[in-house]
């Protein structure tokens, strides 16, 4: 069965009595605040929001102050004992070498082994801390990064390569931490 549109209960503008103006004040003056209600909530809800987020903000920059403060006392203890393992590892060095001095009878013999043992020690506590000589062979060509040359002489190799070397050089994990000092052969 349908209705008929006189029969339809539904209130539509067309059907609705007209308001007094009392009402339509009364109505709007609800509207108003309903909207003021809605706009308070979101204030506080946006409050909340603020605060929650303050908060956040002020944690987050106390964790990077810390984090920053412990890595500068990090940084600041490893400066300080940097140089420990270093210098655990020429300890042994030092005791041969107060071993050999102590021997007072020694013989030539004995002090020349006693002397190398010590060198190997003391190269070996080098390597392993990656501590590397530069000794360029003679014919090598003169590298002004990890050369320092003292002088050209004439010789019979090409030109700005290695005649000798008058003293070694040393690397540092890469990096120069003395230059070899070296004599190059000068253009012909």
């Amino acid at each position: 069965m349908s209705q008929t549109p006189a029969q339809d209960n539904r209130l539509t503008p067309e059907n609705q009595a007209p308001m007094s103006p009392e009402e339509a004040e009364a109505a709007a003056a609800a509207n108003e605040a309903d909207a003021m209600a809605a706009l308070q909530q979101e204030l506080s809800t946006l409050k909340a929001q603020n605060a929650d987020l303050a908060e956040q903000f002020l944690r987050a920059k106390a964790e990077a102050e810390n984090v920053r403060r412990r890595a500068e006392e990090e940084m600041s203890k490893a400066r300080k004992f940097a140089v420990e393992s270093f210098a655990e590892s020429l300890l042994p060095v030092l005791d041969s070498f107060e071993a050999g001095l102590a021997i007072q009878e020694a013989t030539r013999e004995q002090l020349r082994e006693g002397s190398e043992a010590t060198l190997k020690q003391l190269k070996s506590a080098l390597e392993r801390h990656k501590v590397v000589a530069i000794a360029p062979a003679a014919g090598a060509k003169f590298d002004p990064n990890q050369h320092q040359a003292i002088s050209m002489v004439p010789a019979d190799q090409e030109p700005n390569t290695v005649v000798t070397v008058l003293q070694k050089g040393y690397l540092i994990a890469d990096r120069v931490l003395r230059a070899a000092l070296v004599t190059v052969a000068a253009p012909k």
